[in-house]
């Protein structure tokens, strides 16, 4: 998109491979490049002070886990749930279907139990082995924090619209406690970095986390 004639601001200008702009990133998401306003001094840029004289902060990208529950797959729900990450360019670079067996949910849930008590993790661990499970690493930019906005709140009747919670699923914390079951909310995402990273040990060896470059990350970044 041009605003007018003359040369592409900068903020559009692709860096280069494996390179992010974070600074140019969080002006341009709080509104601060937008067309010129008249009347602005020479020391500001389309209407904002021009304070980029230190060098731009770098990121690289992040790995994520994800879930697809027992609940999307049976439901038939699995390849709209995954085509909701690709839509805004995540990469998949790990992928499996597994069935979870005690082992495998005592890892992954270690610390339920103490958080949340004994009936809380024996009701995840049973509604988890009821069926097969994907499990998927997913790389981007910020890429924890914006899948777990993607997917919206734990129970999906407080999900956003919009969300994958929110759009294909209405179970609730009441249901959850009235039926015995576990929390039907189609899927799993790491909380944190750290999280992210322990559980994609749990999940995956070093060597099936494939290393690629899709179109999209050509075009993006």
């Amino acid at each position: 998109m041009r605003h007018g004639p003359g040369p592409i601001p900068a903020i559009f200008r692709l860096p280069g491979p494996g390179r992010y702009s974070a600074r140019r990133t969080r002006n341009y998401c709080r509104g601060a490049n937008r067309p010129p306003a008249a009347g602005k001094g020479a020391g500001e840029k389309w209407g904002v002070p021009m304070t980029e004289t230190a060098p731009d902060a770098e990121l690289s990208p992040e790995r994520t886990l994800v879930l697809i529950k027992p609940d999307a797959v049976l439901r038939g729900l699995s390849g709209r749930i995954l085509s909701r990450f690709e839509d805004i360019g995540l990469k998949i670079v790990a992928v499996k279907t597994v069935r979870m067996d005690a082992e495998l949910i005592r890892r992954h849930y270690a610390d339920l139990e103490e958080r949340l008590g004994t009936e809380i993790y024996l009701r995840t661990a049973a509604f988890m082995s009821q069926g097969p499970v994907i499990s998927l690493v997913l790389e981007g930019f910020d890429v924890v924090a914006t899948v777990r906005k993607l997917i919206g709140a734990a129970c999906p009747n407080e999900a956003a619209p919009g969300t994958i919670r929110g759009d294909l699923s209405h179970f609730s914390s009441s249901a959850s406690i009235a039926t015995g079951k576990g929390m039907a909310n189609l899927v799993h995402a790491s909380a944190n970095r750290e999280e992210a990273a322990y559980e994609i040990g749990v999940w995956f060896a070093k060597e099936e986390l494939l290393e690629y470059r899709t179109l999209a990350e050509q075009l993006m970044y």
